[in-house]
């Protein structure tokens, strides 16, 4: 069964403007099915090649440029960072024909980290990233405005509201939202992520020590939700802080891992610069740290890291599933421990908001709010607190309590 994604309207759009699409994130995000499923509905046939051929691939990396001879566009190549050198000469072609949607091509890793595309291909590719399931895509909700907690969102958003069961939803968070998990209910939960974790290690981090990078992925996930400390994820697994960083920008490359960066300008002078981490997969942070049901889960010393784990992931897939590359997130955090979970940026407007897994949000929550009021250059718009309680409801003043099912 295939669930549409609202990132498909983006790939459409991007094919008829760029030469060339490219869509990147997670392994088994289902990059490959989505493409498939949007050339289906063209009027040209779109051949495909998957460098799981080790034949084909061993022909990109050693004769990139024959290789594309012997397999003209219009093309869609899966797991495109596998052969980097492929780029130039997809850009050799474009410079040729500046025909659109000429190439479909897929990889796991970021876009802009892949080799070859910022030098190659700029201005002449459209990219998009691709991450699991959304909660409004599970629902099969059209609905795919980013989300923002103003009046107009709230209006568009309320027409197509389904309640959320949130012991359904600690179900989602604990299994995670990869389409196969989603759709194959009878799927083992252990045995899908074992595999995940080893296929991930094999493919895409072809490292030496990979008993010692399983730990670091262990000890990223067990810091889900809280301050980067590299320092401390080192002495945790026992390697340098070198390997630490080198080993945290390969999960970030490879979507595993999403940093969430402070806000801060030159007059907010005691506000630190320490991202936040987070798992972009709940499911996969709950298998490596071994939370095997979601009432333990619920109840556990993680829930709320893991309960914000999963708001700022299904609000960062609002943003890439409009089209937006850089999505306006930031985290506000000062020296004397004063913090805002979340801050959206739009059109010179900061709104706060806190994530909180209880159903009871105080007014006390949303406090540190009026330190966004204390800094000249910010002009706060409205906020609230994303939580579990059932309706949507007013705060205080223009802060809001809003419901996991307005996201």
């Amino acid at each position: 069964m295939y669930l549409p994604r609202h990132a498909e309207k983006i790939v459409k759009k991007i094919s008829a403007m760029f030469g060339a699409v490219l869509v990147s994130g997670p392994r088994q995000v289902g990059k490959s099915t989505m493409i498939e499923q949007v050339l289906s509905e063209l009027p040209t046939i779109v051949r495909r090649v998957t460098f799981d051929d080790q034949l084909l691939l061993l022909s990109a990396l050693e004769q990139p440029d024959t290789f594309l001879k012997n397999h003209p566009p219009p093309l869609f190549i899966d797991e495109v960072q596998r052969a980097p050198k492929l780029f130039y000469h997809i850009k050799q072609v474009l410079d040729k024909d500046k025909k659109k949607g000429q190439f479909y091509l897929s990889g796991s890793q970021k876009f802009n980290l892949m080799e070859g595309v910022s030098e190659s291909l700029s201005g002449r590719i459209g990219l998009v990233n691709l991450l699991p399931l959304s909660l409004r895509e599970q629902n099969m909700i059209s609905y795919d405005a980013p989300f923002l907690p103003i009046n107009r969102y709230f209006e568009e958003r309320g027409k197509e509201i389904k309640p959320v069961d949130y012991e359904i939803l600690w179900k989602t968070i604990q299994r995670g939202s990869l389409p196969e998990m989603v759709v194959e209910e009878h799927i083992d939960w252990q045995h899908f992520y074992g595999s995940y974790v080893r296929t991930y290690i094999d493919r895409d981090v072809k490292i030496a020590d990979e008993m010692k990078f399983t730990h670091f992925m262990m000890a990223a996930a067990g810091h889900t939700g809280q301050l980067l400390n590299v320092a401390s994820l080192a002495r945790d697994v026992g390697v340098s802080q070198p390997t630490a960083e080198r080993w945290l920008s390969i999960l970030v490359s490879s979507n595993i891992v999403y940093l969430l960066e402070p806000y801060h300008n030159n007059l907010i002078s005691r506000a630190i610069k320490t991202p936040k981490l987070y798992f972009l997969d709940t499911g996969l942070a709950a298998y490596l740290t071994r939370w095997t049901n979601p009432e333990a889960l619920r109840e556990g010393a993680m829930g709320g890291a893991f309960f914000e784990s999963f708001v700022i992931c299904e609000i960062l897939k609002s943003y890439y599933n409009a089209g937006v590359l850089k999505p306006p997130l930031y985290f506000y955090r000062d020296k004397e421990g004063n913090e805002i979970d979340l801050l959206i940026e739009d059109s010179g407007t900061i709104h706060p908001l806190m994530i909180k897994k209880h159903s009871d949000p105080l007014k006390k929550d949303i406090a540190t709010f009026n330190i966004l009021d204390s800094i000249p250059t910010i002009k706060r718009g409205p906020g609230g607190v994303i939580c579990t309680y059932e309706s949507l409801v007013t705060l205080e003043n223009e802060d809001r309590v809003i419901p996991v099912s307005y996201l």
